[in-house]
């Protein structure tokens, strides 16, 4: 038997993933563009939607509120996302709603002199105003944390791996278990996503990989349908309530709430309103915000077949993002927002890692929630009654045309976070090739930051469900808020597990086992010739920002 080579054994590192037609710089035809960018953009709805429907109703809004809250968050998504691909990193990411505001948010909901508020309708008012007035304060620590360049991350791709593997892996509770309260949709969507995506990618239509590429649009489309056949049949008119919400396309209640016109504006639910202690809770999440964008960049430039971020570059964005989250605080979206990590794994997917993709989806994030009953008069009043045909066809549906995409049932989602999630992981896990996983100390350090990254917050999320308050409840509310926050985010613990062991234990002597030699060059925005491609500013911006 002949001896097998090294070379034919091992596979050398690589920087940038390859396989990819399109990376952060390279645009693909117009037409695939904007399909790729509808993908993206209906793959948001899913936070867009489901944050509210939890959250509004318990501030005591009706459907109205909710739907004029979607619209507001997605609005926002869209500018957050401009404005990031355009200024901050200019990575190919959305930057959405976040799920780490909730507990904090649920914190001032249910704080006596709001929820003792007897009118719904004033309740909502008024507790929207205290959110607005906590994300405005918060966001200044993401803003000083940016662009004082304060914010870095002093580890090694060893450290990082699990904080980007626990971006993906810590979501889990958002996939399968979510698909199994609907398996007559969700498994057949998961199974089509991953047949379509993978095993037929390679079926080509003029030379497009239409089924890898369209996967997303091709298979909500497909089963939307067969789960309305199913509403419409009567599939579900003797199960149960919680049945009937996860499967049924009716439920949402969107459609009918929806106005045909609506633009959200700042200040739109009133003036602020400030409170030291709601500001302190929601400070916590910032910070959680914070790792989990910090993490999701490093998966999107490595799906994006770009360089790590270097140091200024990640400092760029966080400034950026608390910006964000004052745009969140001023229009009144009910959380913060993050990096959407659903979008992030959606790049892997369909190996389309362009800029360009991204800046269209938030055009249609902001299309489809801008119109308002103020258009309508205005364009009437200008054309003396009359309203240009293809103009008033555009703007009478495309107000109902979102709220239709949004109507979309929760479970297809889940069904599709299952691969992308898993995807973003991989990337995590991926970082471990500039690394010596032969090393106990590496094998020590990544084996107890995931570990534990998942199983403290696991601990917090069913202490919760089963005493209706976390862990932490002491008569100091604000602290509550920090521990049971941050302590039930993956990628936060993980972050400060492997971060304290990575630069604390046998630092010295690892230097080449964690990596390092490769990492530093990364650190610097003139530490590889590349960034200047991937990283630099539009309009020739950099001449009055020059990068560190």
């Amino acid at each position: 038997m002949a001896e097998v080579k090294p070379e034919e054994i091992s596979h050398p590192p690589m920087e940038q993933l390859q396989g990819f037609e399109y990376c952060i710089d390279s645009n693909p035809p117009w037409g695939e563009a904007i399909i790729l960018g509808f993908q993206h953009y209906i793959l948001a709805l899913g936070t867009a939607v489901m944050i509210p429907t939890v959250l509004v109703p318990m501030m005591g809004g009706d459907d109205g509120d909710r739907v004029r809250v979607v619209q507001t968050l997605l609005f926002v998504t869209g500018i957050n996302t401009l404005l990031q691909s355009l200024f901050g990193t200019r990575l190919p990411t959305v930057i959405g709603g976040s799920y780490a505001f909730v507990i904090p948010i649920m914190a001032i909901i249910q704080d006596p002199s709001l929820s003792g508020i007897p009118d719904g309708h004033e309740r909502f008012l008024e507790t929207m105003k205290a959110i607005q007035g906590a994300l405005i304060v918060s966001s200044s620590i993401q803003i000083i944390l940016g662009y004082s360049q304060l914010w870095g991350i002093f580890s090694s791709p060893v450290g990082m791996t699990p904080v980007v593997a626990l971006l993906g892996f810590g979501l889990f509770e958002r996939g399968f278990p979510v698909v199994g309260r609907c398996v007559e949709i969700g498994l057949p969507m998961l199974i089509l996503f991953v047949v379509l995506s993978q095993y037929l990618k390679n079926i080509q239509i003029k030379e497009i990989p239409i089924l890898e590429r369209f996967s997303l649009f091709i298979c909500v489309a497909l089963v939307w349908a067969y789960a309305q056949i199913l509403t419409s049949g009567g599939a579900y008119k003797n199960s149960a309530e919680v049945t009937q919400n996860n499967c049924r396309t009716d439920r949402a209640n969107l459609i009918s709430s929806a106005p045909w016109i609506k633009i959200p504006y700042p200040l739109q639910w009133g003036a602020p309103t400030f409170n030291a202690g709601q500001s302190f809770g929601i400070v916590s999440a910032v910070l959680v915000s914070l790792v989990e964008s910090t993490a999701s960049y490093k998966a999107a430039a490595r799906l994006a077949s770009a360089t790590p971020p270097p140091a200024h570059i990640l400092s760029r964005g966080i400034g950026w993002q608390g910006i964000g989250i004052l745009l969140d605080g001023l229009f009144g979206t009910g959380t913060g927002s993050t990096v959407s990590v659903e979008n992030v794994g959606l790049l892997g997917s369909t190996r389309i890692g362009s800029r360009r993709v991204i800046q269209i989806s938030a055009g249609f994030m902001i299309f489809f929630s801008m119109l308002g009953e103020q258009n309508m008069s205005l364009l009437r009043a200008k054309g003396g009654g009359r309203l240009l045909t293809p103009l008033h066809f555009i703007l009478s549906v495309a107000g109902k045309f979102g709220a239709l995409f949004a109507s979309i049932p929760f479970t297809i989602f889940a069904a599709v976070y299952c691969v992308l999630f898993g995807l973003v992981a991989a990337v995590g896990l991926s970082f471990l090739q500039f690394t010596n996983m032969n090393s106990m100390r590496n094998l020590f350090i990544v084996g107890v930051s995931i570990f534990l990254g998942l199983s403290v917050p696991e601990y917090f999320f069913r202490y919760t469900m089963a005493a209706h308050r976390g862990p932490a409840h002491t008569k100091a509310g604000w602290f509550n808020d920090y521990i049971n926050t941050i302590f039930s985010s993956p990628p936060t613990v993980g972050l400060m597990v492997a971060v304290f062991l990575d630069n604390t234990l046998e630092v010295k002597q690892a230097g080449m086992d964690r990596g390092m030699p490769w990492w530093q060059r990364f650190r610097t925005f003139k530490g590889d010739s590349r960034n200047e491609e991937f990283y630099r500013l539009p309009f020739n911006l950099n001449r009055f920002f020059p990068p560190a």
